[in-house]
């Protein structure tokens, strides 16, 4: 049986490489049943390869809504992808990325995929809210109560993550089932925004922008602007409530390194 979802999604996102790199790491995509955002993890080799090739393996693999058992099937797949890569090429052993995702799930809600230092915020009636934890050494700190949650994004060893993904069998992902409701709309960012960005004024963008297109490009427009010294992505998707789901959805769209790699032959329709 074809179930018939009462939920979609109308997104937007924007990447770029940012005044101090010179290589895009971060990669991303959007569709009607989905968005996500990936990096790929500094200090290690290929995390452009890593963050585009696990992005466009989720959105070759998936054409409309899903369940949380086969979001997990998909991600472990695309996992997986990267292993074969390493074991193709030994100089790309240890590469890795993080990964944000949220999807339209069967039943008509939502589903939050997430492992490392990227993160998603909604807004709710006017109010954003962080709605993913960040797998990292400060967070860590954070909770223990050893480092006081204001100073985490100066801390200097803020960018230690504790999960990624990196084709390793105890490579573990967060997959949770969550509400949508008319009007909410979600951010989904690498750290080269959010690390640079307060929450007051992420949350201030998001709201004064009519459309995902501007609310994304506005956003990574102020993480420049704020000095970033990262790629920074920014990916916005409204919840759209439609009564029903396009029974061939557009392909998805790609961005950053995931625009610039394995673009060839894909087919997501």
């Amino acid at each position: 049986m074809t179930l018939t979802p009462r939920v979609r999604l109308r997104s937007s996102a924007v990447s770029d490489t940012g005044a101090h790199r010179s290589v895009n790491q971060d990669a991303a995509f959007t569709a009607t049943w989905g968005g996500a955002v990936a990096d790929g993890v500094g200090g290690g080799p290929a995390g452009d390869l890593a963050s585009s090739a696990l992005v466009h393996r989720l959105a070759a693999g998936n054409v409309g809504p899903v369940d949380a058992e086969n979001l997990g099937v998909s991600v472990r797949t695309a996992n997986w992808d990267l292993r074969a890569h390493a074991e193709r090429d030994p100089a790309l052993h240890g590469m890795a990325t993080t990964f944000t995702g949220l999807f339209v799930s069967r039943d008509g809600d939502l589903l939050l995929a997430h492992t490392g230092d990227s993160r998603a915020y909604r807004l709710r009636e006017g109010v954003l809210t962080q709605q993913t934890r960040d797998d990292s050494y400060v967070q860590a700190l954070v909770d223990r109560g050893l480092v006081a949650a204001e100073d985490a994004a100066t801390h200097p060893r803020r960018n230690l993550i504790t999960a990624s993904l990196s084709g390793g069998e105890r490579d573990t992902i967060m997959v949770a089932q969550v509400d949508a409701q008319p009007g909410d709309r979600w951010l989904l960012c690498s750290d080269g925004l959010s690390d640079y960005v307060p929450h007051a004024v992420l949350s201030e963008v998001v709201t004064q922008h009519a459309t995902p297109e501007e609310a994304a490009a506005a956003a990574v427009a102020i993480g420049l602007d704020a000095g970033s010294r990262d790629n920074v992505t920014a990916v916005v998707c409204d919840v759209d409530f439609t009564g029903d789901f396009p029974a061939s959805p557009a392909p998805a769209a790609f961005y950053g390194s995931a625009a610039l790699r394995f673009t060839e032959g894909l087919e997501t329709a």
